[in-house]
């Protein structure tokens, strides 16, 4: 018996995302940036699919620039604000982004830029109050991720957004983790940056989008052929944008009934989970992605009792789980995400993510439940 549960890492791509992609190589091969008829073509698939995306966040068609994935539409939000300014200024990041936002903010640091990275509490969240006092004359952005990939926390975006807006400050999310699993309204939210990724919502890997408010600047990461309104030069993946597109569309179509589902399954498995001595929850269990299940082992040796090894065990019994410690160099680091939490470096070792999808039943969480339970008693005894 085999089970995915490791739906935020990746999600299997949907029958019809890879229909619209075949459809695409077979017959609609074009150039986008071609005039004649077989580019033309292929620039309506393109457009067809960006009011897809759009319609997903409820933004505007021309709003969206395709990407090769999060990780690219965080950095052009990122690098995209900062190589306006020819000096140094202030940015706003929370502890507990994905690299992909505190990597870029790592390498403004070293352009001589100020970043400040807000604290978060025992759950993971952002206190608003927090931001309020960090703002400074010169922070010309603030970017808060939406839903925490590894402890699965929502962050307050429309308290966050609201500030910034009255402060004249841009605000961006990475909303990877959050997209077509809760609704969401970019205009109502104030929102002015926002990152999606393709193949976290049952589309192909290798496609994004950033949601960049008219009127709003950037300076594009990559120089060439000026496709995607400037801001993102290279022939498009059309095949890609295509699957993206169809997997948008689906997305906000079944989210009225997939997200309560959703929201069933992982409370069952919270609660099958509950009891065992030495195993907490993370993460905020109120203001949560609704396919998220985090724990962490309070006393992970590193070794024979980790995140890792729990994974490696989970495997071995047919079950896709993951972890939230990183290894360097064959040593086990713990998850900073839990350290910024106030959780100790032991209990940083010891953390574990079930995720889940579509394609996740309630007997797929009981097995799972009873399966890791049986690994950690099999390990204490």
């Amino acid at each position: 018996m085999k089970i995915y549960l490791d739906y935020s890492a990746t999600t299997p791509p949907r029958p019809e995302a890879m229909a619209a992609m075949q459809a695409v190589l077979s017959q609609q091969w074009g150039n986008p940036s071609s005039l004649h008829e077989w580019g033309q073509r292929a620039a309506t698939i393109v457009e067809q699919a960006r009011i897809q995306v759009a319609e997903l966040i409820h933004g505007a068609p021309e709003s969206i620039v395709f990407t090769s994935g999060g990780t690219e539409s965080n950095n052009l939000a990122i690098i995209g604000i900062a190589r306006l300014y020819n000096l140094p200024q202030h940015i706003i990041i929370s502890q507990v982004e994905h690299s992909a936002i505190s990597e870029p903010a790592r390498l403004l640091e070293q352009w001589g830029w100020e970043v400040t990275r807000l604290g978060v509490d025992c759950k993971g969240r952002v206190n608003p109050q927090e931001l309020q006092a960090a703002l400074q004359d010169n922070t010309v952005l603030v970017s808060v991720i939406y839903g925490q990939s590894e402890i699965g926390t929502v962050q307050p975006i429309a308290e966050l957004a609201k500030i910034t807006q009255e402060h004249g400050v841009l605000f961006h999310t990475d909303a990877v983790q959050a997209a077509g699993r809760l609704p969401i309204n970019v205009q109502e939210l104030s929102i002015d940056l926002l990152s999606i990724s393709s193949h976290k919502i049952y589309g192909p890997q290798g496609a994004g989008a950033l949601y960049v408010r008219p009127g709003i600047e950037l300076v594009p990461l990559l120089c060439g052929g000026g496709q995607e309104m400037g801001l993102r030069s290279g022939t498009q993946a059309v095949p890609a944008i295509a699957g993206f597109g169809t997997a948008a569309q689906l997305a906000a179509v079944e989210l009225p009934r997939e997200t309560p589902r959703l929201i069933n399954l992982r409370d069952r498995l919270f609660a099958q989970l509950a009891d065992i001595p030495g195993l907490v929850p993370t993460g905020d269990l109120v203001n949560r992605l609704p396919h998220h299940v985090s724990l962490c082992i309070k006393d992970a040796d590193g070794k024979k009792l980790s995140g890792k090894a729990l994974v490696r065990q989970m495997n071995l019994a047919g079950i896709a789980i993951s972890a939230g410690s990183a290894c360097h160099s064959g040593k086990l680091s713990p998850s900073p995400i839990l350290l910024a939490m106030g959780y100790s470096e032991s209990a940083g070792l010891g953390g574990v993510r079930f995720t889940l999808g579509r394609e996740t039943t309630p007997a797929d969480v009981d097995w799972a439940a009873m399966v890791f339970q049986q690994i950690l008693h099999r390990i204490y005894s």
